[in-house]
């Protein structure tokens, strides 16, 4: 949705790059980079909603979980692992996907843009969920589909494991704190993850 809102003003940009540069970037932070940051707050405002109202009506019709995803979190929840959602969506984007697919009810906390100043590759967003949940960072293991995502994690001092959604592994290879690479949750086994059999 980004390359077509670009696209509409004159603005194109190959699209692995731009992914690669602004993914788990808040909405606002793309916009004062890419279109300047002498732009009024008033002005960024309005073009972020514009942004997020084109990827609702984009994505509305491939709004699915992750193959793998509700079989992963209903084995780590009955392991007694606490979930959150750290993200860089607004309110609204976070409601179209948790809510719209009922998957706000695996999770125990839900952290998005509103909640913290900073996007990724900040850690803010992931330090608020782990401080939401009360586990120490090293505790955490995030799940991302970005770099500026793993970064993050990296900045909090967690471990992450790559869904290659996205991007392939190889966009991936320079992050020391990866455990997994996987194509979806079925590859998974939260035993592993937790380092128990």
């Amino acid at each position: 949705s980004w390359l077509a809102f670009f696209a509409r003003r004159g603005k194109t940009y190959d699209p692995d790059a731009f992914f690669r540069e602004t993914a788990g970037a808040q909405g606002r932070e793309i916009l004062r980079e890419r279109l300047g940051a002498e732009i009024p707050e008033d002005e960024i405002a309005v073009l972020a909603q514009e942004k997020d109202v084109l990827y609702r009506e984009m994505y509305a019709p491939h709004r699915a979980a992750i193959q793998g995803f509700e079989g992963f979190v209903t084995k780590a929840r009955d392991a007694g692992v606490k979930l959150a959602v750290a993200t860089s969506a607004p309110p609204a984007n976070i409601v179209f996907t948790l809510d719209e697919l009922d998957l706000r009810r695996h999770f125990d906390a839900v952290v998005g843009a509103a909640d913290v100043a900073r996007g990724k590759p900040h850690p803010d967003v992931f330090l608020k969920a782990a401080e939401k949940l009360g586990v120490a960072p090293r505790d955490c293991i995030v799940f991302e589909d970005a770099p500026m995502g793993v970064e993050a994690a990296r900045r909090a001092g967690m471990k992450a494991v790559v869904i290659t959604t996205t991007l392939p592994a190889a966009a991936f290879r320079d992050f020391d704190n990866i455990v997994r690479i996987v194509a979806h949750y079925e590859e998974l086994n939260v035993g592993d993850l937790l380092g128990t059999p």
